[in-house]
Parts: structure tokens; sequence; C-alpha cells
């Protein structure tokens, strides 16, 4: 049959069994990657690192810009709606690594300047750069000691933060990426632990559960799924009736999507759709952007989007 529609529901439900019970990659996510999708999914907790809690900050969002003229891309963009010319545009960098090179500071700031010439904003900008710690910090050089003493200009250590109890959720989870392993297993539990207390919405509780398994994704490569659950006590969650039930709802949506594009499109285009549709689920089961963007051939940009639009 033209069209391959008799194989697109299999492919998905084949698709996501074998992803599902497959060990999750060996290889590390790039530590900056991890921040940004934990910023992509809640763009609020970057405001909650600069103490700026204001109700307006719900209506930015999170982004990557490419830089016309140099063919570059900024990662990390918090933009305001086109209506609200008074808030400013939030650039983000985050390090996780020694500077080596010793250019962090001048590559940060010729992105922004860059930035705002090719786009020529009418909005102020501010720029913020986090450290995992603070002696990654290679000192501001004194060709931009102008920005020392600016608002406009603001450092953040994630070691210093203070205590994980007395931290936001956003705030704990950013600080549980630069632990050390030996002391991560314990904090992700009283994390997961403080997320089931907390948080009554059952959507919100899942995102922010599949944030924490995300980032013992990237601190624990060598672990599979199933040992990661184990090790944040995730086991008997995801056994419960309304666990199970969204697994299954998501399962059931994307068949029939698979199904319905495969009849309107070609077989390639069908498989491509049909891949798409599996991709909510896999997110559900804690496997990132990046994991199921490489695991099944997908544009990573096709993949953000529809994460972006299950958040």
């Amino acid at each position: 049959m033209k069209g391959g529609v008799d194989s697109t529901s299999p492919f998905v439900d084949f698709l996501v069994r074998w992803l599902l019970r497959k060990p999750l990659l060996a290889s590390p996510v790039q530590t900056d990657s991890l921040f940004y999708e934990i910023f992509q999914t809640d763009p609020s907790i970057v405001f909650e690192l600069i103490g700026n809690l204001s109700a307006r900050n719900i209506t930015y969002s999170f982004a990557s810009q490419e830089v016309k003229q140099t063919s570059f891309r900024i990662d990390g963009i918090l933009v305001p709606p086109i209506y609200a010319t008074d808030l400013p545009i939030v650039f983000v960098e985050v390090q996780g690594y020694k500077d080596s090179k010793k250019v962090l500071y001048s590559s940060f700031f010729s992105q922004i300047f860059l930035y705002l010439h090719d786009y020529q904003p009418v909005n102020d900008w501010q720029a913020i750069l986090v450290f995992t710690r603070r002696s990654l910090d290679p000192g501001l050089p004194r060709q931009y000691r102008v920005f020392a003493s600016s608002s406009q200009f603001q450092r953040i250590y994630l070691d210093e933060l203070g205590e994980t109890e007395n931290l936001s959720l956003g705030l704990s989870l950013l600080q549980l990426i630069g632990l050390r392993q030996e002391v991560a297993s314990e904090r992700g539990r009283r994390l997961v632990g403080r997320i089931r207390r907390e948080l009554t919405d059952a959507g919100n509780q899942r995102k922010f559960i599949e944030l924490v398994e995300t980032v013992f994704v990237y601190k624990f490569p060598d672990l599979s799924r199933e040992e990661i659950e184990a090790m944040l006590g995730l086991n008997e969650l995801k056994q419960t009736k309304v666990y199970q039930e969204a697994l299954a709802e998501g399962l059931e949506q994307g068949r029939e999507q698979g199904r319905e594009q495969g009849r309107e499109q070609g077989r390639e285009q069908g498989r491509e759709e049909g891949k798409l549709a599996a991709v909510p689920l896999l997110l559900k089961a804690g496997l990132t952007v990046e994991q199921i963007a490489e695991q099944l051939q997908l544009d990573i940009d096709a993949v953000r989007k529809v994460a972006q639009q299950q958040s």
C-alpha cells in the first residue's frame, strides 16, 4: 500500500518500546546544554537566580538565536513579548568547566553586542553569567571593568547559593548539577521528595521530576534508565495508576497521530512524523532532547519544538 499506511503505527509502537527498554546513551550531555534545557522548560528559574520574582517573568520565552552576519548562535536568550518594550532582553551564559583559552568574558560580551547590532532591539538588555563553582571564574578582565559594578551584568555561583532545603525547587535543581557524584544521589532523592510534597499539580510535578532525571543522566552516563530511577526512588512512583495511565495515553496518541499522518503523506515523511509523534512519551520516560534526536536521527530543533509544546 502506498504511503506506508499500515507500517506507521507498528513503527511508533516498536520505536517507543525499543527506546524505553535499552540503556541510555553513555556519552555525557554537555553541561551548558543541560542548563539550557532546564531554562527552556522553566525560564523563571533564571530570574530566581538574580532575585527577580516579578509576576511578569512568566511572559518571557527562552530561545537560542543566530547572529546572521557571523553565523554563530547564542544559546541562552530570554526574550520578552514584543509588546513589552520596557522589559529587558536577558542573555544567559553557563560555565561549568575551566576557561583554558581565557576567552569567556570577551566571547560573551562580543556575542551580546553583535546581537544588539544585528537585530537592533528597542529593549534594554541584561547579562547573567552562571558558574557551577566560583573557582571556575577567571575574573573579569580589566577591559570590561565598567561592568564590575553594573546592575546590567551579574555573576552567579551555584556552590554559594546555600543549603538545598532553603532554596526553591528550581535553584535546588541547578545546584544539583554541580554536585559531586558521591553526594548527588542523596540530594537527588531529597529533591524528588520535596517535589512530590510541594507540587500538587501533577503536570508540574512530572516536569520537575523529569528534569531531575535528566540531570542524573548527565551525571551518571553509564547507568541505565532503570538504575537512575532506583537511585532516585522513582520505581514506585512510575508504577502508580496515574503514571501508567498517562504513559498509555501518550502511547495511544502517538500511534493515532502516526496513522493519520502516514495516510496523508509519503512513506519517508510519514516515518519522520511517526518519530515526532513518539517524542512526548519519550520525554515523559526521562530521555533528553539531545538523546531523542540522536537515537531517532531527527533534527534537534524539531524535537525541541515538540518539547516546548509539551511544557
